[in-house]
């Protein structure tokens, strides 16, 4: 069974060479996302501070804050992307990363090469790749692009490429950002009809989202988040109410 747990975690993003701007960086903390500190003579970004939570198979979660909340350093963290200063993460089942059309992908390859690193990226064996390849190359409609390195796409290419590949699998924990595009609006309504249907199938769902009509439709907790803090973790309705007041 999949299940997510987080204890007592901080990430730090360190900017040397910035004592001498550390009055800008000051200045602007209100409207960045986490909290601008001190630390052994340079300054630091907080990104996520002491957060912990557990999820268990069959919970979806939504992160929930202003933009520089902390929700896309918590993604990355969760992906193995940024490894915590300090605290513990333990994450059980094969995740499947949405946010972020680059992630595991090589853009000096083809798109077909790109197939095959993301799909090992996501833990599958070659054979299951290769039984793979046809769907994936159907849904993405990129046709002779594929046979292309990925640095000649557009990022809606990108991201239907990576879309593609990551909904091909079985899925255990989903990783989504509802920022994600991928591109005309009737490939937006195909890829919509594979994403519920994809998030129907998995175990977990963490969502970053700043809709709660998504929330309410997708999620049954929520984590109200601020400069990488946590404010609030509970159901959906309660950690809206805050959100809002």
């Amino acid at each position: 069974m999949a299940s997510i747990e987080l204890q007592n975690v901080f990430v730090r993003f360190p900017i040397y060479q910035g004592a001498s701007r550390s009055l800008r960086y000051r200045l602007m903390n209100a409207s960045t996302g986490g909290r601008i500190a001190s630390q052994n003579h340079h300054i630091c970004v907080e990104a996520l501070n002491n957060v912990s939570f557990h999820l268990d198979h069959g919970d979806r979660l939504a992160l929930i804050g202003h933009n520089g909340a902390g929700k896309t350093t918590m993604l990355r963290v969760l992906a193995g992307i940024y490894t915590p200063e300090a605290g513990r993460v333990k994450v059980e089942g094969r995740i499947a990363p949405l946010f972020d059309a680059g992630f595991g992908m090589d853009p000096d390859s083809s798109g077909y090469e790109n197939i095959r690193l993301r799909g090992l990226y996501l833990g599958l064996t070659r054979q299951q790749i290769e039984d793979k390849v046809a769907d994936i190359v159907a849904f993405t409609e990129l046709g002779p692009f594929l046979s292309m390195p990925m640095r000649t796409y557009s990022n809606g290419m990108q991201t239907r490429l990576s879309f593609a590949i990551s909904t091909s699998i079985e899925p255990e924990i989903l990783l989504l950002d509802e920022g994600i595009g991928t591109g005309d609006s009737a490939f937006i309504e195909k890829a919509n009809v594979r994403l519920h249907k994809f998030i129907e199938r998995t175990g977990i769902l963490v969502l970053a989202s700043h809709s709660n009509e998504l929330v309410r439709k997708f999620c049954n907790k929520a984590l109200l988040m601020e400069h990488g803090r946590m404010v609030q973790f509970g159901p959906v309705e309660d950690v809206l109410a805050a959100y809002e007041r």
